[in-house]
């Protein structure tokens, strides 16, 4: 005789049976995780996120996280008196702000998010120049803005952009089933600390390592056709299709220099990137592991388009 089984259990194992293939699929792969904006405020989004973080990596997947922290940064500059400038969207970093970024992004920032995967299950390493061990994995040199009026190019201070990663340091943590954990700074060949613009950092690393994929926590849902419907959300577009969108004016503002890098992204051999809403409760796993997912994602081309 067949006991009666209540419906929800039998959906459970229906959500399981469908995320088994992708976990197969992924099984061995790196994902890159940027963990910024409205999420970072959030200890409860971010404590969901970060459990399918210690998830993914249970199951077989290799993720690695880069992080910001710029409301952070901005509490704490306001409390020492000192006044944010942003030139062209970037944070100028003087020498005062550069001690609040590394203080504040490279040890507590990034420690504290090492240390809540733990509480999870999970096993982290935060990746920092911070105390006596060096552990950062990010190297570059200082970034000028070009004059849009002429003449000299744009100094900010003390910000840095990537020109190298240190892969070995990473596939070593992420075989061992460690998640790498890197605040948004860079290191130049002098020792020089610099601030770096996180989504840029997330995806120099993503390409330096070949990830599968490079995930974007957002604070809207991915891609929309129109920019204030969420219900217009484009779940999949190539990289041609992206384009025609910014052409026309679908994708505007601040999605345009994101999709930019992305685009950017896939043509440097990372397969899929995905823009998802951090805010929504284990919107990593919901887009991962589900056929339809709940967030937008780029491929290269169609042929790109599976799994």
């Amino acid at each position: 005789m067949i006991h009666a089984v209540p419906q929800a259990a039998i959906e459970k194992a229906d959500v399981l049976i469908e995320a088994m293939a992708w976990i197969r699929q992924f099984r061995d792969k790196i994902t890159v995780i940027k963990l910024g904006g409205s999420v970072m405020e959030d200890p409860e989004a971010l404590g969901h996120l970060l459990m399918d973080i210690v998830f993914m990596e249970t199951v077989g997947m290799r993720p690695i996280v880069v992080h910001g922290g710029g409301a952070a940064i901005s509490r704490a500059m306001a409390e020492a008196n000192l006044e944010p400038r942003f030139i062209q969207g970037r944070r100028y970093t003087d020498e005062p702000t550069l001690r609040i970024v590394e203080r504040v992004l490279a040890k507590e920032i990034n420690e504290s998010i090492a240390e809540r995967i733990e509480t999870f299950g999970g096993r982290a390493m935060p990746l920092n120049f911070v105390g006596e061990t060096n552990n950062n994995v990010l190297f570059g040199e200082r970034l000028t803005l070009p004059n849009k009026e002429g003449g000299e190019p744009i100094d900010l201070g003390f910000v840095g952009n990537v020109t190298r990663v240190d892969r070995e340091i990473l596939d070593n943590l992420t075989y061992a089933g460690q998640v790498p954990v890197i605040p948004s700074m860079c290191e130049t060949d002098s020792g020089e600390r610099l601030n770096v613009n996180a989504d840029t950092a997330a995806t120099a690393v993503a390409q330096a390592v070949g990830a599968e994929k490079l995930v974007f926590l957002s604070d809207v849902n991915g891609v929309r056709k129109r920019k204030d419907d969420p219900e217009s959300l484009i779940h999949s577009l190539t990289a041609e299709q992206a384009q025609a969108l910014i052409a026309d004016g679908s994708i505007e503002a601040g999605m345009i220099p994101k999709v930019e890098a992305c685009l950017d992204t896939l043509s440097k051999g990372v397969r899929k990137i995905h823009i998802i809403d951090g805010r929504l409760r284990h919107s990593l796993l919901l887009e991962i592991y589900t056929n339809r997912g709940v967030g937008s994602e780029l491929v290269a081309s169609d042929g790109a388009n599976a799994g």
